[in-house]
């Protein structure tokens, strides 16, 4: 598998042969990391969302913090191929998914655009759609930052 984490293939895929070990540790991994995951979504909503309840913004922040953390981990991941599948599962599939919540997004877009208030709903929606787009582009670029500071300490 190449890791030019551009293409879907190398980016989400985790290959598993016949002798690798039982799904148990696979199945373990993703949910110790939603475990984590849904609980930190779920404090950011009760912390923030009262305070902005047009775009909450426990909802926003956690997709942000997820987006950058995304762009961050899929660039490790490729840096380090000699990280275990595991992590690949804990950290992205199960951290990253259960804290990201597009769902939830979704229902509260909805309901602005439910009750006219479309100019709520666009802002929301450009927030948390260009937001995390900006926020995975800045997590792949920590990487080479760190990457490049990392180099100039040695």
């Amino acid at each position: 598998m190449c890791r030019c984490l551009t293409c879907v293939h190398c980016v989400f895929s985790i290959h598993r042969h016949e002798d690798d070990p039982i799904m148990g540790f696979s199945i373990l991994a993703v949910s110790a990391g939603a475990v984590l995951g849904a609980n930190l979504r779920w404090v950011l909503g009760l912390w923030l969302n009262a305070l902005f309840p047009t775009v909450p913004p426990g909802t926003l922040l956690a997709n942000w913090l997820g987006a950058w953390l995304i762009g961050l981990a899929l660039t490790i991941i490729a840096y380090f191929p000699q990280l275990s599948p595991e992590w690949r599962l804990f950290l992205v599939t199960g951290f990253l998914g259960a804290l990201t919540t597009f769902s939830t997004f979704s229902a509260e877009m909805f309901n602005h655009l439910q009750a006219g208030r479309w100019g709520a709903a666009l802002l929301g929606i450009g927030l948390h759609v260009g937001g995390s787009l900006l926020m995975t582009g800045l997590g792949v670029a920590t990487f080479a930052v760190l990457r490049m500071l990392a180099g100039a300490i040695k």
